[in-house]
């Protein structure tokens, strides 16, 4: 028999493919995944920067079942955390653990915002309270004079009351390192007249060709 010629009819070949059910092409998330979870960010302002909210528990990051509140706005005593946490979102703040150890914690209703700043530029007025203490020096030689001494010591005393420290040294030049003990009586003469605006750090010592005494205001 002949073989006739086979001719396509145009009709699609059955598809071995599962149809992809209709709509979004991506897997849908579970509910879970993608709604927020509830954190300890602030109520009040932008979220406090990463590095600070360890500093202090805040809001839902608390984990004690009642805690103390203190402070201006609220009556003081131990609440559920529920209410404690219902009050802080009436009065539009932030409820902050501030003594975690304590039983219960004892925690603070504030704006935590407004708290962190605070505790900052706190920092900074300290900082800038101390003063960098600055050290002076006052050269002598193993042989000085009277007058240029009492120069040098004037010298010294306003160094002294104005918060320096004073770091006073005999240069030995030369053969002079054979005056080494006048060198150290000087220090030690030089220490004595200060005695009521500086306090001996340290002792005369030789290091190399110098002998050197270090002398700190006293406070006042």
């Amino acid at each position: 028999m002949e073989k006739k010629p086979f001719h396509s009819t145009g009709a699609p070949r059955p598809s071995t493919m599962t149809p992809r059910p209709q709509g979004s092409g991506a897997p849908q998330r579970p509910a879970s995944q993608g709604a927020p979870q509830q954190g300890g960010a602030p109520r009040r302002g932008n979220n406090a920067p990463s590095k600070d909210k360890d500093l202090h528990n805040i809001n839902e990051r608390i984990r004690a079942r009642e805690v103390r509140l203190v402070g201006d706005n609220v009556e003081t005593g131990i609440y559920p955390l529920s209410q404690a946490l219902k009050i802080a979102d009436e009065l539009e703040l932030d409820l902050v653990e501030i003594s975690p150890n304590a039983e219960p914690p004892v925690c603070k209703i504030l704006d935590y915002q407004k708290f962190l700043y605070q505790q900052k530029k706190k920092q900074k007025e300290q900082k800038a309270k101390q003063a960098k203490v600055t050290i002076k020096e006052i050269r002598f030689g193993p042989q000085t004079d009277d007058h240029d001494y009492n120069f040098k010591l004037k010298h010294a005393i306003s160094f002294l009351q104005e918060g320096s420290k004073v770091k006073a040294y005999v240069f030995f030049k030369g053969r002079s390192i054979l005056f080494k003990e006048q060198g150290e009586v000087l220090l030690l003469r030089f220490a004595n007249d200060l005695e009521d605006y500086g306090k001996v750090e340290q002792m005369p010592l030789l290091e190399g060709k110098r002998m050197i005494i270090t002398l700190s205001p006293k406070k006042k």
